[in-house]
């Protein structure tokens, strides 16, 4: 099974035996504060240019199901698709409310819900990334891609069918026991005038420009194989894409893998010469491991990486262990986080404090979004 779904389906049943809890005491740093509660599966986090917080959330699936209509891996298949994921929104004030709904969600056998994944700022534009949407999501008239978001009234329209891009652009490398046709895209940023959005089920990373352009950056299954890429941070003109990995987990496995496209070398050798062409594409140029199960990577008001961790710890999901690591400048790996429970998204806000999303796959209105002052 995918080690994604693997993971969120033994995290269901983990949550399922504790309660969602009413303070953050457990939590460190001790000045953690909850900023927004009630939340069905909050995953990414962004802020816009007023300061405002839009927070995806996948929802709750729905009633249409997959069996006999779709081409799909059983188990976690069948999955039930409907339109129950939204985008909220948390102003300045730290008034919540809806901006956005109607947008496709999907639950599998096991409960995990996918939805929307994650957010993006474009040219003052607000993009989503859906990933519950497809025939083999219970969604067939909703595919996975990119959304355009009205930021006055909530509407929305398709920029992107990644969905179709994944079809007509296969990977290099899928595990055939748990190949999802629509994909599962679970991260997104804005770079270099486009959106960048790692899917985690085929290994791909695409740009999608504002006219809905799509490309392929880079395919990582070619040189990483079945990994789950999760993540993805950009900074000085490269990009910094995360993994989830496999399990059981094996702690300090995965990495943090660097995209470049100034590697400094030159083929000449004949019949493999670098072309023209290849200048312009990033190519894995360095990677980091010591990292485990990471979902999230931001880049903070310090200059350092910072890592979300869903469940650091050997085996299978733990609640309470989900944490936040960095990069310290001397290189080492520290934890500034700890005590969540199935974090799935972070972000930095204007405040320069770092915001959560916890129990990011639990019970329905059991979300929460944490606020962290990092020292």
């Amino acid at each position: 099974m995918n080690a994604l779904y693997r993971f969120r389906a033994l995290a269901s049943l983990a949550l399922l035996a504790v309660a969602v809890p009413s303070c953050v005491a457990q939590l460190t740093p001790a000045s953690a504060t909850v900023y927004a509660s009630g939340l069905n599966g909050p995953r990414g986090l962004v802020f816009g240019p007023d300061g405002t917080l839009y927070i995806a959330e996948a929802g709750q699936g729905g009633s249409t199901s997959t069996a006999g209509a779709c081409a799909q891996v059983g188990p976690p298949g069948p999955y039930l698709g409907g339109t129950t994921a939204t985008i909220s929104a948390v102003d300045p004030s730290g008034h919540l409310s809806v901006l956005a709904k109607g947008l496709a969600s999907s639950q599998n056998a096991g409960g995990d819900i996918f939805g929307i994944a994650d957010l993006a700022f474009l040219d003052g534009s607000l993009y989503a990334l859906v990933a519950g949407g497809g025939c083999a999501h219970g969604n067939p008239s909703l595919p996975n891609g990119i959304v355009k978001v009205n930021l006055k009234n909530g509407k929305w329209a398709y920029t992107a069918d990644l969905s179709l891009f994944y079809l007509e652009h296969p990977a290099a490398y899928v595990d055939a026991a748990d190949f999802e046709a629509p994909g599962v895209p679970y991260a997104m940023i804005a770079f270099n005038d486009a959106l960048f959005a790692v899917e985690a089920n085929h290994g791909q990373i695409t740009k999608t420009t504002a006219d809905g352009v799509t490309t392929l950056v880079n395919d990582l299954s070619f040189s990483q194989g079945h990994i789950v890429p999760t993540s993805i941070a950009s900074a000085n003109g490269n990009l910094y894409v995360g993994n989830l990995g496999l399990f059981p987990v094996l702690t300090q496995r995965e990495r943090v893998i660097t995209l470049s496209k100034d590697l400094g070398f030159f083929d000449f050798t004949p019949g493999l010469e670098t072309k023209a062409a290849d200048l312009d594409k990033f190519r894995v140029a360095a990677s980091r491991a010591g990292f485990t199960t990471v979902v999230s990577l931001k880049f903070g008001p310090d200059g350092l990486l910072y890592a979300l961790e869903i469940s650091p710890v050997a085996g299978y999901p733990t609640p309470g262990a989900g944490a936040v690591v960095r990069l310290s400048r001397e290189g080492a790996i520290e934890t500034v986080v700890s005590g969540l429970t199935i974090p799935t998204g972070m972000a930095f806000g204007p405040d320069r404090a770092l915001y959560v999303s916890n129990f990011g796959d639990g019970p329905i209105g059991g979300g929460q979004v944490l606020r962290f002052m990092v020292p």
